[in-house]
């Protein structure tokens, strides 16, 4: 098990009145970012999330002012093995209808979980490493998962996208975001992003509204860094905030928060 001081731990935690004014303030971030390292490299690679959680962040994202997305080169986190790109639940369709083409993102590299998964991975991790991504956009699953890493997480993977077997409470998340009307219908497996690799980007952002995620954000923020908690990784890394609202929020008892709540609120 790999442990960690609060001294030794880095991540920056905001907490909001509200899912909607946490979105703004991770979007605002978020392009801040963007604009940052266009003007620093001439481009900004970046990797975004999905699911229920981001929807109201990309949102945000696609509107704040300033972006140049002809010079955005884009990644994602994951996508189930097997299902097609028209499918409801597909992450393709989630990022081609709430970012690639609403922002008209210049680069983009979707995972096709149709075909080789094997190759797919391979391709894709030879893509990514060709240079650094400058910022990762992430959430927290119910069971503390990142990306679709699961517990336990491989810490230590050498490649920069896995094939997973996903776990019984991941696919009972996604039934429960109503992505998937049974159990029996959520794909057993996907292809996702390492957590080597999520850490290898300069910064990370990780938004996690819904008190549905309290008890993992808890663990994952004041419990041991372990495989056992994927999200815990986060705090290993120089440069990740994650956004809150009061009710993800709820369970924890860091002194570190900064707090955006209105003066006066309990």
């Amino acid at each position: 098990m790999i442990s960690k001081t609060r001294e030794e731990d880095a991540i920056r935690i905001q907490v909001f009145p509200d899912g909607r004014s946490l979105a703004r303030a991770a979007a605002d971030e978020a392009a801040g970012r963007i604009r940052t390292a266009i003007a620093d490299h001439g481009r900004a690679r970046i990797v975004a999330a999905t699911g229920m959680s981001q929807i109201a962040f990309l949102e945000a994202l696609v509107d704040a002012p300033g972006v140049d997305w002809s010079r955005v080169e884009m990644f994602h986190l994951d996508e189930y093995v097997g299902l097609p790109a028209n499918h409801p639940a597909s992450f393709r369709r989630y990022l081609l209808e709430r970012l690639v083409q609403p922002a008209r993102i210049g680069t983009f590299h979707l995972i096709d979980g149709e075909h080789d998964g094997a190759d797919v991975c391979r391709r894709l991790g030879r893509t990514i490493s060709e240079a650094p991504v400058d910022v990762a956009f992430v959430g927290i699953g119910e069971n503390g998962h990142l990306a679709f890493n699961d517990p336990p997480a491989d810490f230590e993977a050498t490649d920069p996208y896995l094939i997973v077997r996903l776990d019984e409470a991941c696919r009972r998340q996604q039934v429960g975001e109503g992505w998937f009307e049974s159990i029996e219908a959520v794909p057993e497996r996907a292809i996702t992003m390492s957590i080597p690799q999520i850490l290898k980007s300069r910064a990370i952002i990780a938004v996690v509204p819904d008190a549905r995620k309290a008890e993992a954000v808890r663990r994952c923020f004041e419990g041991d860094i372990a495989p056992e908690a994927p999200a815990s990784v986060l705090r290993r890394h120089a440069d990740t905030s994650a956004f809150l609202d009061v009710d993800s929020a709820g369970l924890l008892h860091r002194r570190d928060i900064e707090s955006r709540l209105p003066r006066g609120a309990p």
